[in-house]
């Protein structure tokens, strides 16, 4: 009888010893967590100081701050191409929105021909859902289910109200391709939440990839009485609606966290979130950088991001390095143990050398923007960043170490260095193709 137990125990033991070990060699399950317009001053951890974001900031203490974390275009639609591919979208055509009075064909978006983030974490096991705002595609053709995304609830559009009521085929929520009744939905934000923990309370043996994409706080500023009260305070009314949007959020990304430690997966789950591009220029607060949404100035690009992996990255870092949202892509391939260097394609970096601290150089020497093909373009180089700007109708540069905020041209001072990064831009647009269609924005 005791042998019996002795061995029954041990079998215990041994399964608990595989379960664990199966559990180390898990793959990570992948959230990214995108808004739309929001500011960079528009978080606790960036010093925002009106609007309520306790669990950004907790998010943001368990991992890594980028203090130089860029977009790799100033508005919506190109930013998210370029984030879902891992590539500059000027390689494809993809800088410049989609146009909005006319029925876009299946030309008008992000390729079938580019591999994104969803098909490449397919390929090693992963199962993948598109939540919210897609925007890099109107025709079905183009839309998530056919670009590596097992699920989709969302719109496709630019920007859509805030309550689910349906205004034409690019501002309907629909859930993978199908309409949803509005009386299934209250407020889409607090919906696009609930799906996501949907998706991670789900029983699966299966890694997820979840792509939530909060059209919040871009307009209209639509909020509920709920997220007005947390924001109350603020005497600029329009702020208090657009902070309580933000404040949504916020929300939401608590209950995802509490979700995620529910399920004991916390530590194996890579979050990160980001702003699409600037904050827009009504409401969002980007100070102290110059600019907003659309400029290629530092407010325009430059946005909060945050990376936490609790199990391999630590936490209460800030990483002053400049990064750009193209080097998600790589960073979760490698997270997942495939090969990056094998994916020729990809313009991004992997992060964790760097994060982890085994590798001492940069991720980027030089980073490029450009939008409507040239119409104005940008080059950081080192301490160096050229601007060449249609809105002021000149070609700038800024020395961003003893001028992080943009205020002092020195071009005619230094022509050298104007014309090598001219160069370099020139370099590098060699191996981009022209616009893919005309931009709506004037």
């Amino acid at each position: 009888m005791n042998f019996l137990k002795l061995t029954i125990l041990l079998l215990c033991l041994l399964k608990i010893s595989y379960s664990n070990a199966q559990e180390e060699n898990k793959k990570p399950n992948i959230i990214v967590i995108l808004t739309d317009d929001q500011g960079w001053a528009d978080v606790g951890f960036n010093g925002c100081t009106d609007i309520p974001t306790p669990n950004l900031d907790k998010l943001a203490e368990s991992g890594v701050i980028f203090s130089n974390g860029y977009v790799s275009h100033p508005y919506c639609s190109p930013s998210r191409a370029g984030l879902l591919t891992g590539r500059y979208q000027a390689r494809f055509g993809h800088d410049c929105n989609m146009t909005y009075d006319t029925d876009n064909d299946n030309t008008v978006g992000t390729p079938l021909s580019e591999v994104m983030i969803s098909e490449a974490l397919k390929e090693v096991g992963y199962r993948t859902c598109a939540i919210g705002k897609w925007h890099v595609g109107d025709h079905p053709d183009l839309h998530p289910t056919n670009q590596g995304f097992d699920n989709w609830f969302g719109f496709s559009g630019g920007g859509m109200n805030y309550w689910g009521i349906p205004d034409g085929p690019l501002k309907t929520i629909v859930r993978n391709g199908k309409p949803v009744p509005e009386k299934e939905l209250s407020y889409i934000t607090d919906d696009f939440t609930e799906e996501a923990i949907k998706y991670i309370n789900k029983k699966d043996d299966k890694p997820f990839f979840i792509y939530l994409a909060y059209n919040a706080p871009h307009s209209p500023d639509h909020a509920t009485e709920k997220y007005l009260k947390q924001t109350k305070h603020i005497e600029y009314s329009d702020r208090s609606v657009y902070g309580a949007m933000v404040n949504a959020v916020d929300n939401g990304i608590g209950r995802i966290d509490a979700a995620l430690t529910a399920n004991g997966i916390k530590d194996n789950t890579i979050v990160v979130f980001l702003s699409d591009n600037g904050g827009r220029k009504e409401h969002a607060d980007n100070r102290p950088n110059r600019g907003h949404k659309g400029m290629l100035f530092e407010g325009g690009i430059k946005v909060p991001f945050v990376i936490s992996w609790p199990k391999e990255i630590k936490a209460k870092q800030t990483y002053n390095q400049n990064v750009i949202s193209l080097d998600l892509y790589p960073t979760f391939l490698e997270a997942a143990g495939v090969n990056v260097e094998t994916k020729k394609q990809l313009d991004g970096k992997s992060l964790l050398p760097y994060l982890n601290g085994n590798v001492s150089t940069v991720p980027h020497k030089t980073l490029f923007w450009r939008s409507v093909g040239g119409f104005e373009y940008a080059v950081r180089k080192g301490d160096y960043k050229l601007y060449k700007s249609s809105y002021k109708n000149k070609t700038m540069l800024f020395n961003l170490k003893s001028d992080a905020y943009e205020r002092n041209d020195i071009a005619k001072n230094y022509p050298a260095i104007m014309a090598e990064l001219e160069q370099d831009y020139k370099t590098w647009d060699s191996k981009n193709i022209a616009p893919g269609w005309l931009d709506p924005h004037p």
